[in-house]
């Protein structure tokens, strides 16, 4: 069965991976993918987006939305690990579509045109979920289900103390985003760290005579040099790509209902994800958190499908 869904993501070289992965995928449609603020500010995730797609020329086109500023006082952006341009300054050159619809208007136009049966793959910041949910009362009865990259289980953050870089960005977008109505499932920080890849990934990339292969050849040696030149690692981690996997195999993944929240205010905490851990309590569930993964099967199966 094909699930067809929407990548909302803010590429980003982890995000390119992850869509490499979703748009020559047999077993997904992605009727959209739409740019958010994040890794990248908005108007580069919405180039990048199209750069992306230009640059793989998959089987079928998505629609693309358009990124607008999200309202966070604290966001900065992840340019010092993915490059000036967000794509690991390879150089790409992109037409302008003068043509742009936002976002959060595609989002709510294809879950409308059909009910219950597109998902949303959240790769970034939830801004352009949040903004869905305000925009159309039918939203959260009409969207199929949320998948969503972010947070920390165990409370270790990789941009603050506490706080994953995602929910950071846009934390009261995450907040609306926990507590609505959806089906949802998180896998956080804690999981997608766990899948490592070392530098013989670059040899089992796709041959550079394929459109995959020459631009995954062109971002993938820059996510090397930033992980050990600014984080000191000489292993990388591609978030994205894990998450979507889930989605993929999710056999690969154990799940676990929990109260999940986010905190808006702490000053130490701002961005943290907030579990209900105490056995005495019996929480209404909101969600479901990826809390285990096979990892030496996770890293096999990324790399499998940037061959598909």
């Amino acid at each position: 069965m094909v699930r067809r869904i929407i990548i909302d993501c803010d590429p980003g070289i982890d995000d390119s991976v992850a869509l490499v992965m979703a748009l020559f995928s047999r077993s997904l449609d992605v009727v959209a993918i739409t740019a958010v603020e994040g890794n990248v500010p908005a108007e580069m995730a919405t180039r990048n987006v199209q750069t992306v797609i230009e640059q793989l020329d998959p089987p079928r086109l998505p629609r693309i939305g358009a990124a607008t500023a999200n309202d966070n006082a604290d966001y900065r952006d992840a340019c010092f690990i993915h490059g000036r341009d967000g794509l690991g300054e390879a150089g790409f050159v992109t037409a302008d579509h003068h043509q742009r619809h936002l976002s959060e208007k595609i989002i709510c136009d294809e879950v409308r045109a059909a009910p219950g049966e597109i998902g949303i793959v959240c790769l970034g910041p939830l801004t352009n979920v949040a903004r869905a949910i305000q925009r159309d009362p039918h939203f959260v009865e009409n969207v199929g289900e949320v998948v969503m990259m972010g947070g920390s289980f165990n409370g270790i953050g990789n941009v603050t103390q506490t706080a994953e870089f995602n929910i950071h960005c846009d934390p009261e977008s995450a907040w609306e985003v926990f507590h609505a109505p959806i089906k949802k499932t998180l896998i956080p920080l804690d999981i997608t760290s766990q899948v490592q890849f070392s530098l013989g990934l670059i040899d089992s990339l796709p041959h550079e005579s394929t459109s995959v292969g020459r631009f995954l050849h062109r971002v993938i040696p820059y996510l090397f040099r930033s992980y050990r030149q600014q984080l000191g690692l000489e292993t990388i981690q591609i978030h994205d790509a894990v998450a979507l996997l889930q989605l993929m195999e999710p056999e690969l993944f154990e799940l676990e209902a929990l109260a999940g929240d986010v905190e808006i205010k702490g000053e130490l905490t701002r961005g943290m994800t907030v579990f209900e851990k105490r056995r005495s309590k019996n929480a209404p569930h909101n969600l479901e958190v990826a809390r285990v993964v096979a990892v030496s099967a996770a890293r096999q199966a990324v790399i499998k499908r940037l061959h598909s």
